[in-house]
């Protein structure tokens, strides 16, 4: 029997996937989603933020095929906590298609972490939004043991609350990934402290960012205007050191759902130059991702 007291189930994705109006490069790679299990066979944390709608692996590689994505990386939401076995099990389904980031536990193991390396994860997140994963100090330990492994640590955090980030991405022991271009607040503009240290930081060759999930921080409906401007001063600054992901199946959404297809649509108006788009689409998320 399900506890009536649990979180409730978020709003699927629009499984009508449109077709971007432009083609994508062959070999994208769409560099963050999220994948659920049944609850019956991979379990449900008991202080997950949400229970996932019922839509799985297949559901997520449609998607890729409806919109034109070889390749994917796959990161471990709170619902399953630190059971990493249903990222694993999507990357061994997958023949070759996807990656993972894990949520680590502090205590791991080496030769867990060399078992999760060895089936295609590359990295671990620490969530500093909802305070799921390992935190600050935690993730930085625990960076100094992957770093062995050329695993990064991905970090979903408010870059307004780092206004040193490029000073504290120097002295971090692996490069990190950014999620969401830091989650820019839209209000403060691009000049803001903390989004000029996290484009100081990308150009140091240590850090890395995600252009996706512009509706975590927009003030506006799809197509998200006002984080236009951010995405374009990171491709601006850095455009060898950013990935680009569709965060699907875009769960605890406040606002209308958006079409996936309209999400990597909006990636030709944050990078219109095609040669630029592959090189974000391909050759730094295979670089990133060791595909």
């Amino acid at each position: 029997m399900i506890n009536k007291s649990e979180p409730p189930i978020c709003p699927g994705p629009d499984l009508n996937t449109r077709k971007p109006s432009f083609a994508l490069p062959p070999g994208a790679i769409d560099s963050h989603a999220h994948v659920f299990g049944t609850r019956e066979q991979y379990g449900y944390a008991d202080d997950r933020q949400y229970t996932p709608p019922p839509v799985f692996l297949k559901d997520y590689l449609a998607m890729h095929d409806t919109v034109g994505f070889a390749r994917g990386v796959v990161v471990q939401s709170g619902v399953h906590g630190t059971n990493n076995s249903v990222i694993v099990d999507a990357i061994a389904q997958s023949n070759g298609r996807l990656r993972g980031i894990a949520l680590l536990r502090e205590d791991i193991t080496d030769a867990e972490l060399d078992a999760l390396d060895k089936v295609g994860v590359r990295g671990f997140r620490a969530n500093l939004v909802a305070k799921v994963g390992v935190q600050f100090e935690a993730a930085r330990r625990l960076a100094a043991r992957v770093a062995r492994l050329g695993w990064h640590t991905q970090f979903l955090l408010d870059i307004e609350n780092f206004p040193d980030f490029d000073h504290v991405a120097a002295e971090f022991p692996s490069e990190m990934v950014i999620d969401h271009m830091g989650r820019p607040d839209p209000e403060k503009g691009v000049n803001a402290p903390g989004f000029q240290a996290l484009i100081r930081a990308l150009k140091s060759g240590r850090v890395w960012s995600k252009l996706s999930a512009p509706y975590r921080t927009s003030r506006l409906a799809v197509p998200y205007d006002d984080l236009t401007p951010f995405a374009r001063a990171l491709v601006a600054a850095a455009p060898d050191r950013l990935v680009f992901g569709t965060d699907w199946p875009h769960v605890m959404m406040e606002t209308e759902m958006p079409n996936t297809g309209t999400l990597v649509e909006q990636l030709g108006v944050w990078v219109p130059d095609p040669a630029t788009r592959a090189r974000i689409l391909i050759d730094n998320a295979a670089r990133l991702y060791r595909f």
